[in-house]
């Protein structure tokens, strides 16, 4: 018998950790649907950087004043999560004259996905990580945030509409304070079934254990 979990997995669309999480959580589900555990995974909100200036900043820069980090600090961490991300297939291209960007109309373009296109979600997602740490290019732009929607496979008329009205502004902002009132202050985080937590860019070894666990005591409690 399949056992199906509920996973959310809340993130920026401007994380590098969550672009490693989000590979390593699908490398795990990929192995574990061989001993019958599948799960739902929808994509939840979290800004980082909610007041970010629409023209965004140099990612030398913010790493430096958010968190202190040299120039130097800055370029050992990228090279580590660009090896990480490697690890699950996924190619940055990020440098010291990367910029990092406003997300809140990526995550009204993902609540839209979510909402009419379920399946797609996570092509978004993924489309939106390429989009920034792969190709570069400016999440603020509309134009660049429809031809993400049209990768995953999503209506690019649909998407450029949902981004010109302004739609979904009010429920990301809603979305992204409950997770906040749940206690998640940093991403990427993942929930299996309203209440498990596993945190970071862990490797998939880290999330099959986890998931395998879970799995049981949910199996054991229903």
């Amino acid at each position: 018998m399949t056992q199906t979990l509920k996973i959310d997995f809340v993130s920026d669309v401007v994380c590098p950790w969550c672009v490693v999480g989000l590979g390593g959580l699908e490398g795990a589900l990929e192995t574990l649907k061989g001993e019958g555990i599948e799960a739902e995974v929808r994509i939840q909100p979290f800004l980082l950087n909610p007041d970010m200036v629409p023209e965004g900043e140099n990612i030398v820069e913010h790493i430096g004043k958010k968190y202190g980090s040299t120039p130097e600090q800055s370029a050992q961490s990228r090279q580590m999560i660009h090896e990480r991300a490697a690890e699950v297939g996924f190619t940055m291209n990020t440098g010291p004259d990367s910029r990092i960007w406003n997300t809140f109309d990526s995550h009204r373009l993902l609540h839209w996905a979510g909402a009419t296109a379920p399946d797609k979600q996570g092509a978004l997602k993924k489309a939106l990580f390429e989009t920034h740490f792969t190709d570069g290019r400016n999440l603020t732009d509309p134009e660049v945030l429809a031809d993400a929607a049209a990768k995953a496979g999503l209506d690019r008329a649909g998407a450029a509409a949902v981004l010109a009205e302004g739609r979904y502004a009010d429920e990301v902002r809603a979305e992204t304070a409950l997770w906040v009132s749940r206690g998640i202050n940093s991403v990427p985080a993942v929930v299996i079934e309203g209440k498990y937590l596993i945190s970071g860019g862990q490797p998939v070894a880290v999330f099959e254990e986890a998931l395998r666990k879970i799995a049981g005591e949910v199996a054991a409690e229903s």
